[in-house]
């Protein structure tokens, strides 16, 4: 999952790879329970440069024109590849509601 952020919202959307349909198990788990947690990690060989952090939170799928627009702009400007082929799926934004992390060095 790429995401962008803005403020104390993580947005990420239903992009043009290719799936089975739009209607994702992400999508669907939201429905039922908008608490959330996203996780991202980055390795490297020296585990000094090891660190992670976590995102606990609550989702909903936007629907609000005008922020759908803001999230896939943010996120167009931080891949390339959405500038080109921008998602046309479901933008959610996940108010961050914790954010906790650890780093090796």
């Amino acid at each position: 999952m790429v995401f962008a952020l803005d403020g104390d919202t993580l947005y990420f959307a239903v992009d043009a790879k290719p799936k089975t349909t739009t209607n994702l198990q992400r999508l669907k788990n939201i429905a039922a329970n908008a608490s959330v947690a996203v996780l991202a990690d980055h390795y490297e060989d020296d585990w000094n440069r090891l660190w992670w952090v976590r995102v606990d939170g609550t989702a909903r799928v936007v629907t609000d024109s005008e922020q759908v627009r803001r999230a896939i702009d943010l996120l167009a400007n931080r891949y390339a590849q959405y500038r080109e082929n921008r998602p046309d799926g479901p933008v959610v934004a996940i108010h961050i509601d914790r954010l906790t992390g650890w780093s090796g060095s």
